[in-house]
Parts: structure tokens; C-alpha cells; sequence
């Protein structure tokens, strides 16, 4: 946004300082001025002549369109009493919402909510030229999107865990780009696991797994077995148990005494594995 006066005097620099004068720039801005009528003086001292005439301007990155555009969406979504403040830095513009009201209408299930409102002041700025020089702009309410970033780093680590422990690979809910970088960011800060991105738009997601040559610490494909990964091969019923084979077993020998886990039992046989994959 360009910000801009005319002035007027017996000479350039007087005009020129008359101008800044009306204009009121900030300290910090770069101040530029061009001569629109170079001064004359009256001719005999009574006729003609006329002062200088000077354009004095700075421009400025039109945020004020980024802002007034989320102003306009969050009284539109009915709340009345809140603040917006703005912090810049070399990459990002960020848009910090303090509200009297409750958050969550505006942060949404997951963010979502509050992603979209994002998603449209990001519209906004770049037409207007908010995002120049790469900068990128983003839109907080009340610390939601530091505290969404500890719960992300805290479930990478989770599920880092689970996969170093067994080998089988973990995939996350759908998330978005922003939260997704979270998630890739916390993984490579983790030994032994590695995390890429499968699916599209909305339903991208995140998968967790080892890295190559990486061993489970907890027997890896052994998991299964012992959640009954063996029924397919004994369908006499739940975690290998046959009935019919008890049925034979207790017509041919009706009055044999019980035997002990120890001499082969079938309950015996499950701890043996057990103890084996320990």
C-alpha cells in the first residue's frame, strides 16, 4: 500500500518537508519524493509565478487488506470482543486471535475451522500482497497451533515406539500439510524409524516405519502368532483348539487321569511358544 502527500513551497526542500509533514511517515520507512512543478518566481515581483509542487510517498506490504478480511470473518461467526496481533519475522506473518469468546468456534473440530479461515486470509494477502518476499501468513487463536504441535510430536514419538518395538508399520489419521511437516520433523529426530505421506488432499496421511536393516526389538513378525496369528492353519475352533479332537480323545480314554502342562497339554504347548519368542 502506497501512503502519499503533496506539498507546496517558496522552494523544492520546503515543499518537500511540508509534504512530510502532512504525510507523518514512521521513522522507519523510506521516504521518496518527486517534483510535480519546479517553483517560479513572479515576474517585476507582481505578476505570475508560483511555488513548488512535490509528491512525498512510502509504501508499505498491504496487510491492512489481510486484516480487515479476518476482522470481517470472525465478527461474521457472531463474536464481538477480541483482539488481533500481528508478529512478522524473515519466512512468516502471523495473525495471533484473542477472544473473550469461547475458542473453539473458531479453532473447529481438529483445527479445521481455523484452517480454513487460514486458508482464506491466505487468498486475500496474496492478491493484495501480503505474502511478498516468501513470507508466509498464518492464523492463531489463543497458543491452539503450539499446543497442537506438542500433541503431534508427543504421538510421532508414541507410535515411533510401537513400531521399533514389533516392526509393523502405523498409519495416522488424515492430516493436513502443517501438521504433517510436525509429524515428518519429530520422526527424523527418532533412531531406527522413518515416516513418508500416502493418500491425497484431505485423506494424506502420514505412515511410520522402520528403517531398512532395522531390527524389531520385540520379535517383529512374531506379533501375530501371538494374537492368533496360527488360527488359519487349525480351524477347530479359537486359538487352535479342536473340539473334535477332545472328543476322540475322551471316548478312547474316558477314565485316563488328568495330565499336567508340563506332559504336553495343549495349554502347556502355548506357554512353551511364549516363553520362546520372550
Amino acid at each position: 500500500m502506497i501512503f502519499e502527500k503533496i506539498g507546496t513551497g517558496a522552494t523544492i526542500p520546503e515543499a518537500v518537508e511540508n509534504a512530510k509533514a502532512a504525510l507523518n511517515a514512521p521513522e522507519d520507512v523510506d521516504v521518496q519524493y518527486e517534483v510535480l512543478r519546479q517553483p517560479q518566481k513572479k515576474t517585476l515581483g507582481l505578476f505570475g509565478g508560483h511555488p513548488a509542487e512535490v509528491r512525498v510517498f512510502y509504501e508499505l506490504p498491504d496487510e491492512e487488506k489481510a486484516r480487515t478480511y479476518l476482522k470481517a470473518i470472525i465478527e461474521g461467526m457472531g463474536i464481538s470482543e477480541y483482539s488481533i496481533e500481528r508478529e512478522e519475522n524473515d519466512k512468516d506473518i502471523v495473525y495471533n486471535i484473542s477472544c473473550e469468546e469461547d475458542y473453539g468456534i473458531l479453532i473447529g473440530r481438529r483445527g479445521e475451522t481455523l484452517d480454513a479461515i487460514q486458508y482464506l486470509v491466505r487468498l486475500t494477502a496474496k492478491k493484495s500482497g501480503d505474502e511478498a518476499d516468501g513470507a508466509r501468513i498464518s492464523v492463531n487463536v489463543g497458543n491452539y497451533r503450539e499446543k497442537r504441535a506438542e500433541n503431534l510430536r508427543a504421538l510421532a514419538a508414541k507410535h515411533a515406539k510401537t513400531v521399533l518395538k514389533y516392526g509393523r508399520n502405523v498409519a495416522l489419521e488424515p492430516m493436513n500439510p502443517y501438521e504433517r511437516r510436525i509429524i515428518h520433523t519429530a520422526i527424523q529426530e527418532i533412531e531406527g524409524v522413518t515416516s513418508h505421506s500416502v493418500g491425497y488432499d484431505s485423506d494424506r496421511k502420514v505412515i511410520i516405519s522402520l528403517e531398512e536393516g532395522v531390527k524389531p526389538t520385540h520379535g517383529g513378525g512374531n506379533y501375530n502368532n501371538r494374537r492368533g496369528g496360527n488360527r488359519g492353519g487349525n480351524r477347530g475352533g479359537r486359538g487352535g483348539y479342536n473340539r473334535n479332537s477332545d472328543r476322540n480323545n475322551a471316548s478312547s480314554a474316558p477314565t485316563r487321569a488328568p495330565r499336567k502342562d508340563s506332559e504336553g497339554s495343549l495349554y502347556g504347548r502355548i506357554e512353551v511358544r511364549k516363553t520362546t519368542e520372550e
